[in-house]
């Protein structure tokens, strides 16, 4: 049951295979504009590594944000592109839940509210807690003003992403932060490794719904000196 997984939601680019024997292989780069010259080479690459050919996959999955704007349309494009191509189907995962897995695997947080910066004095935000080595949502994901965060249990949390450029204002306001890394990028290793649980779960879908989750669906209105 091989399964591609790809993400570009930030800056940077990843390619990772979840192979039959439950080892997974990925490539990473960090590369803020590039991702569109690096997925496909990095995809092939891949493949050829692990000997595979595209019919031997089971399913392609994407970050599907929220994120940067260019970087989730590149993900949910190409995804849906390939599984075309390839007559698979796509497995949709939330970028801020797999920069909570990405935290987990890497910085063994347990508790992690994953954040973006959305611009406009805004961040995409959603808080993870492990059950059973993945992480599982305790709030739904959002975009909200730093400054007006609610509905987040109290626990010991870490705040990963770039949105954690904003401790300053989070902090005082969830109280048990105690850790923050705010250079830290989801990886599409732990989009793979949510995408296997998912594809258990059923929840592979036909690649017409390969589609990019922004939260924030009408930027232009929130733009200065826009009528």
């Amino acid at each position: 049951m091989p399964l591609l997984a790809i993400e570009t939601a930030t800056e940077a680019c990843s390619v990772a295979i979840y192979l039959d024997n439950g080892q997974i292989i990925s490539r990473y780069q960090h590369s803020p504009r590039l991702q569109t010259q690096l997925l496909l080479p990095m995809v092939d690459e891949l493949l050829a590594e692990a000997q595979l050919s595209a019919s031997a996959l089971s399913a392609i999955a994407y970050s599907r944000g929220p994120g940067s704007f260019t970087g989730v349309r590149i993900a949910a494009a190409t995804a849906q592109g390939l599984a075309f191509g390839w007559d698979l189907p796509v497995i949709a995962i939330s970028s801020l839940q797999s920069l909570a897995q990405s935290a987990y695997r890497v910085l063994e947080y347990s508790h992690v509210i994953s954040a973006f910066d959305a611009r406009m004095n805004e961040v995409y935000l959603g808080a993870y807690r492990v059950k059973d080595g993945l992480m599982q949502a305790v709030i739904d994901e959002r975009v909200c003003s730093p400054q007006q965060l609610s509905a987040i249990p109290q626990d010991n949390w870490a705040l990963v992403g770039d949105g954690a450029g904003y401790l300053a204002t989070i902090e005082p306001q969830i109280n048990t932060i105690v850790a923050s890394k705010a250079d830290f990028y989801p990886h599409a290793y732990d989009v793979a490794v949510l995408a296997q649980q998912a594809w258990q779960d059923g929840l592979a879908q036909a690649p017409e719904l390969a589609l990019p989750v922004y939260l924030r669906d009408s930027v232009w209105q929130k733009l200065p000196n826009k009528s």
